[in-house]
């Protein structure tokens, strides 16, 4: 049997030690415990993870440990893709530096006003966690310098590129310049290095690792069985006007108490919103066409506990990291598989059982689940309502002849 190593086995500070035990952390992830020792020592890695692998402290860790606290310079740089997933990085990281005096973090992205940016800038942070078109915007400010950073993050590198930073994301490390070398065991490695941390291994990412990485450490962490969340996952078809009532029906009758609700489009969540809100429910959403400080709101009132439904289009489906959410509702279901893994992955978090519930308005939508169950490895068990307001498992029906989704 392999044995797992304890935080303290990978050669980790004291100060980073501690500040992790106050958090009941112990023992790495999979990811944590082979990508750390490699960033330590200054090594560029590309890895591959699942969502929810642990892949913040595995880069932001060796981060924190290279970072001059009595220097004022920038000195490690986090790209996310969207906003919510910066803001989640910048406040892990925080918790990290909390026991290493004179680290500063700083976090930028689009949708805020960039004045009050500018003033965190100026408190001279020395990591930055950003979107890469707002990081671009200070850059041309002269609010910050790129010449000094020797750590650089690409998190959840394939959708970044994916959503058409490719052009933001070279310019920025273009002008990343290579630092003094530094002596690893007797091995000189560039006093630079550029970590690539994503779901999954694209063409893109594999052209920003051959024009930007030097002798890089692939790592890929599988999905393993006793590492996946524990979900159950139920499927209910109803009729198509019936969507709103079922979904309020199955709140009520399981108890949920903290609900992830996902639509595909923002017209449905905002209605959904508003329809299980005039039915008596704690329910709110956050989705494209609301600003941004009212969605840090939501988000905020929901991590608290506050809040007990939130609605939300894909844009909440990855990055958000509340540990409590005991069930999770599709709405409608999404196009691609790889949302649909990462919308039922905000429950079943540390360790807690997870409920994910498919709310099915048509065939097509039963045919998108059957091929998501099949392309995933999933049991998706058919639900029903009795008469009497029980839930049963619904009768098997003969099976269709499916066209495959994409």
């Amino acid at each position: 049997m392999e044995q797992i190593p304890s935080f303290r086995d990978l050669g980790i500070s004291a100060e980073i030690l501690q500040a992790l035990e106050q958090k009941g952390y112990h023992y790495p992830t999979k990811i944590q415990a082979e990508a750390i020792p490699h960033l330590l020592a200054w090594r560029d890695v590309i890895a591959k993870a699942p969502t929810g692998t642990g892949k913040t402290f595995a880069f932001g860790i060796p981060m924190l440990e290279h970072i001059d606290a009595t220097s004022t310079d920038l000195q490690g740089l986090v790209l996310a893709p969207t906003r919510e997933l910066a803001i989640q990085i910048c406040d892990e990281l925080r918790v990290l530096a909390s026991a290493k005096k004179g680290v500063r973090i700083a976090v930028v992205y689009g949708g805020q006003k960039i004045e009050s940016q500018e003033r965190s800038l100026q408190k001279k942070p020395q990591i930055v966690v950003a979107t890469p078109g707002r990081l671009m915007d200070h850059y041309n400010r002269k609010n910050l310098r790129l010449d000094k950073i020797h750590s650089v993050v690409l998190d959840e590198a394939d959708r970044m590129l994916d959503m058409g930073f490719f052009k933001d994301v070279t310019k920025i490390l273009d002008r990343i310049k290579i630092v003094q070398p530094v002596k690893v065991a007797g091995v000189e490695h560039p006093k630079k290095h550029l970590d690539l941390f994503s779901a999954t291994i694209s063409e893109e990412v594999m052209t920003v690792s051959w024009m930007y990485q030097r002798d890089e450490v692939e790592i890929t962490v599988k999905a393993e069985a006793q590492e996946k969340p524990d979900i159950d996952q139920f499927s209910m078809q109803v009729p198509p006007l019936e969507k709103t009532a079922t979904t309020l029906q199955l709140i009520r009758t399981c108890g949920y108490e903290h609900v992830i609700i996902f639509c595909n489009t923002k017209v449905m969540c905002q209605r959904l919103s508003d329809d299980l809100r005039r039915a008596g429910l704690n329910a709110d959403c956050i989705h494209g066409d609301i600003n941004q400080s009212a969605r840090e709101r939501t988000m905020k009132t929901f991590r608290d506990g506050k809040l007990a439904i939130l609605i939300a289009t894909d844009v909440a489906s990855r990055g958000i990291d509340v540990e409590d959410v005991d069930c999770v509702i599709n709405f409608d279901i999404p196009d691609e598989n790889e949302y649909y893994i990462h919308r039922i992955g905000r429950t079943g978090r540390a360790r807690h059982k997870g409920v994910a519930w498919s709310i099915l308005g048509n065939l097509a939508d039963k045919i998108k689940l059957d091929e998501i169950a099949k392309f995933s490895h999933f049991q998706v068990k058919a639900m029903r309502f009795l008469d009497n307001g029980e839930l049963a498992e619904a009768e098997k029906t003969k099976p269709v002849i499916r066209k495959k989704f994409r």
